[in-house]
């Protein structure tokens, strides 16, 4: 009996000193869970500034449209058919320089216009183009 016990405990001594040796990671295993998590950050900051940049895009674009919408309203509000031809309007919003081009076209019905608007951002290094509208003006 007492051989017996001796060997369990050399047994359960043997699984002790094997768990000891492989209870660890290596170098390496550590190495590729830093360069996963690594990877997974660099995936949410990415998606991050794209979020920032959509946001920020969205509100210039917001800001245009209301540019457009009010130059369409004053030409509805002044009861005149407005001249054909190009102009431009200056419209600062917000820090920003918005320009707002309308193109007024004739229609085959007298009685119509078209009228295109166009608005840019301006800044500094050039001109960028943020949003397109276009309407049909009536002489009533």
């Amino acid at each position: 009996m007492i051989r017996m016990t001796r060997m369990i405990r050399i047994s359960s001594q043997q699984q002790q000193n094997r768990r000891g040796k492989t209870a660890g990671f290596t170098l390496i295993e550590v190495l590729v869970a830093l360069s996963i998590v690594a990877i997974a950050l660099m995936a949410g900051l990415r998606s991050t500034d794209a979020l920032s940049r959509n946001a920020s895009r969205q509100s210039t674009q917001w800001l245009a449209q209301i540019c457009a919408e009010n130059e369409f309203t004053k030409l509805r509000l002044s009861r005149q058919m407005p001249p054909v031809g190009i102009s431009t309007i200056s419209c600062p919003q917000a820090n920003l320089d918005l320009r707002v081009n309308l193109n007024v076209q004739p229609t085959p019905n007298p009685n119509f216009r078209r009228i295109d608007a166009s608005v840019d951002w301006v800044t500094p290094t050039g001109t960028t183009p943020v949003l397109q509208l276009a309407t049909v003006l009536g002489r009533y």
